[in-house]
């Protein structure tokens, strides 16, 4: 399992923000992706998301910044990266568009395990792998990822940030 660059951006933002000495103080997105050393225009996006999302506040104008909205303990990582994560396909069996089935939606995830069944009106170069009618490895995958995200559901940005001076001496 890899998470894309945007999720660990994400975090990474989190983390900067929740580290600040003084949380209440609006913090930038610049003073954070020089922190970094990462792209201002992708951690904007990201910024933005997370806005919507309501981990952090963002107020405009002169003096406007970011911050935290919600207090580290509350904002756990697994719920986090079941949001802003675009793709939980780990194998070509798995989609994101197709029916979500009791299993994924139990689960959170935005995914479903394709029953890939030969048909009139469907052939096998469309569905993918030949085997996957009678494979059992999309059952292994699914549990191997639903455990990645169970562990990361298990956490919360204040678990992660209880070296708070280490980290705050590292990104000034």
């Amino acid at each position: 399992m890899k998470l894309t660059n945007y999720s660990d951006y994400a975090l990474r933002s989190l983390i900067y923000l929740a580290v600040k000495p003084e949380p209440q103080m609006l913090a930038n997105i610049s003073d954070i992706a020089n922190s970094y050393n990462i792209s201002r225009s992708h951690l904007t996006k990201i910024i933005h998301q997370l806005g919507q999302l309501g981990y952090i506040e963002t107020i405009r104008g002169k003096n406007g910044g970011i911050r935290l909205a919600r207090a580290p303990e509350e904002i756990n990582l697994g719920i986090l990266i079941k949001q802003i994560e675009p793709d939980f396909a780990l194998v070509e069996c798995f989609a994101a568009t197709a029916p979500k089935t009791d299993a994924t939606e139990q689960q959170g995830l935005p995914i479903t395990l394709i029953d890939e069944t030969v048909n009139e009106s469907s052939s096998l170069t469309k569905q993918g792998c030949v085997i996957s009618p009678a494979c059992r490895l999309k059952g292994v995958f699914f549990e191997a990822l639903t455990a990645f995200v169970s562990v990361l559901e298990g956490y919360t940005l204040a678990d992660i940030i209880n070296n708070k001076v280490e980290l705050a001496a590292l990104l000034s």
